[in-house]
């Protein structure tokens, strides 16, 4: 029997999505699993780089057709960016229980420490503008997406975030969020060049907490919070710097909530100003498939394809429905991610 202060509106939620190149169809997997299950609605979405990917798509697929018109959206847009490359990016292992960058692939990296993209691509090709340009209705996003968007850039000549939000979101936007400087010419923006959001933030979460009314934040986080080992070689060397370096504003990011979080809740009700009730009162979960991720490495983020794609889906599919299965019922009562504990 329902009691009569108990209704049927679904728990929302907001979302913060990390980037991570192919590593991104992971997220895809998750928001399979969230939107097929059909219980949370969604009010705030942040996303970098391959999350403001799947920020918007999802945004996009919603607006046309509900969650099924999301999943669709999703499926249609990964599928796409892997039918849009000339050649496989990643390859079975030997043992088969794996993938690696294909051999044209790690040659193309390499390539870009040596080349501008100015040089490697003179014609500026981007597969990915001709993919979006064609899944996504900017006009209709910018004033009928059924969630708030904010898309995380970086202003070039200045290491500044720059946030994009649903008036402003466009292809343009979506690029810079994406852009990483060695493989892409920065994009023009008002007159400013911008890069990758992740040198900024990977994702931004404050956005989520001072214009959503949503309190439960989930954070679906592609970078492992902890590594296995110290990397020796110079390869691996630069490739660890390259990922502190993309989580390093995340991590202070997430740090400072949770100290300024455990202040609010110590201060009586009657003292706490605005700021500090909203941050009392937000609640945070995660998905963290750092054991994953540290088994991929770092370089199967170049490695899109179709196969690859579809094994991080169903890895996603299955840290969604954990998710769900665990800490559903911790949505709208308390928070299932120990800030303190992740983050410091």
């Amino acid at each position: 029997m329902r009691l009569p202060w108990q209704t049927d509106t679904p728990p929302t939620l907001n979302l913060a999505l990390q980037g991570g190149g192919a590593h991104g169809a992971l997220t895809w997997g998750v928001l399979d699993a969230l939107l097929e299950d059909g219980r949370l609605r969604f009010d705030g979405v942040s996303g970098t780089s391959a999350g403001a990917m799947n920020a918007v798509v999802m945004a996009q697929g919603l607006m046309s057709g509900g969650n099924e018109g999301a999943r669709e959206a999703l499926r249609s847009f990964w599928t796409a960016v892997a039918n849009s490359l000339p050649f496989e990016g990643a390859v079975p292992t030997a043992d088969g229980l794996g993938f690696r960058l294909a051999p044209a692939m790690r040659l193309m990296l390499q390539w870009t420490h040596y080349l501008s993209p100015e040089q490697l691509n003179p014609f500026d090709h981007n597969p990915l503008r001709d993919v979006l340009k064609a899944q996504i209705d900017f006009d209709q996003l910018r004033t009928r997406s059924p969630v708030k968007l904010f898309i995380a850039a970086t202003e070039a000549n200045s290491g500044q975030l720059r946030l994009f939000q649903n008036p402003e979101i466009g292809l343009d936007a979506l690029l810079a969020s994406a852009c990483l400087p060695r493989l892409h010419r920065s994009v023009l923006i008002d007159g400013q060049p911008h890069w990758d959001g992740g040198y900024a933030a990977n994702p931004a979460v404050y956005p989520l907490l001072l214009d959503c009314q949503a309190r439960d934040t989930l954070m679906v986080l592609l970078t492992p919070l902890t590594w296995g080992e110290t990397p020796k070689s110079a390869k691996d060397i630069d490739q660890r710097t390259m990922e502190l370096a993309f989580n390093a504003t995340f991590l202070r990011e997430m740090r400072l909530i949770a100290q300024l979080r455990s202040r609010a809740m110590d201060t009586p009700r009657w003292r706490r100003g605005a700021l500090e009730s909203r941050l009392a009162q937000a609640r945070f979960h995660a998905i963290e498939p750092g054991d994953v991720m540290r088994e991929l490495g770092s370089e199967t983020k170049a490695a899109a394809g179709q196969r690859f794609f579809e094994m991080l889906f169903t890895l996603g599919r299955e840290h969604g429905q954990r998710w769900l299965l665990e800490h559903f019922s911790d949505v709208g009562e308390r928070s299932s991610a120990d800030l303190k504990l992740l983050f410091g």
